[in-house]
């Protein structure tokens, strides 16, 4: 089918189950590609549609999507609803629960409802089934679990399904800030061939996700990863120039690929 702009008409049926934000080019007929952005544990869809303003990719529609649920107060340091708004401080995963062996939140909680909403909802069934758009014009970029979850949809195949015939898509780029790839999003098929989208991980000198064994992991689960190691010890998002051109490098090379 030809290839039309999304309209925000056309996300309607994701709510309340999936909110997004919309951040559309200067000229929106001018959109080439999809940026879809997932925020970190605890924050909301607000902040990185902010930041795709501020990057402004030419030629691109941003998304920015909220997590699936809320944190529970507890977690925040609150016990009252009425001391903040919960509805600011979101999560992508199936569950909540502290690892065995650190004592702190699981990394990898299980994506299985954020896969479904993100993929079946977003994906398949509007940007590619209603808008005509391929998994090649699709870019995805997350921070912390966010970043977690833009690596394991990436691995995860992409089924487009047209007529009879079912193909195995890649997306555009997938950049993911200080997470990890789930082992809960890797296929099992021991004889499983190694995902086609193009990586960038990026984290800081003292990275407590991204160590060496998951850069490994990264390496034998796709075929193209780059990794740049900040000089800055934690994973935060970039704060300056230095940090943030190698991941426009990144877009501005994706961006051109097709």
């Amino acid at each position: 089918m030809p290839t039309r702009i999304p309209k925000p008409e056309d996300f309607t049926h994701l709510e309340p189950s999936l909110k997004i934000s919309l951040v559309f080019p200067e000229v929106p007929e001018t959109t080439t590609s999809i940026l879809i952005l997932f925020h970190g544990l605890g924050d909301s869809e607000a902040s990185f549609a902010t930041f795709a303003r501020n990057i402004n990719l030419p030629g691109v529609l941003a998304i920015s999507v909220r997590g699936i649920s809320p944190l529970p107060l507890a977690l925040l340091g609150l016990s009252n609803a009425s001391v903040a708004d919960p509805t600011n401080h979101f999560h992508w995963g199936d569950d909540l629960t502290l690892s065995p062996t650190t004592g702190d939140l699981d990394p990898d909680p299980g994506f299985t409802k954020a896969e479904e909403l993100v993929l079946g909802k977003l994906v398949r069934e509007t940007l590619v089934g209603t808008c005509g758009w391929e998994a090649e014009d699709i870019l995805l970029f997350g921070f912390g679990q966010g970043g977690s979850l833009a690596l394991g949809l990436s691995r995860k195949a992409v089924d487009v399904t047209e007529g009879d015939r079912t193909t195995t898509a890649a997306f555009k780029a997938a950049v993911s800030i200080g997470g990890l790839l789930p082992f809960s999003m890797i296929p099992s098929l021991s004889a499983r061939h190694k995902a086609r989208t193009p990586v960038l991980i990026c984290h800081g000198t003292g990275s407590e996700s991204l160590d060496s064994d998951e850069v490994e992991l990264l390496k034998k689960e796709f075929v193209d990863v780059r990794e740049v190691k900040w000089r800055k010890p934690d994973d935060g998002m970039p704060k300056n120039r230095e940090e943030m051109l190698p991941i426009m490098q990144f877009f501005a090379e994706r961006l051109r690929a097709w």
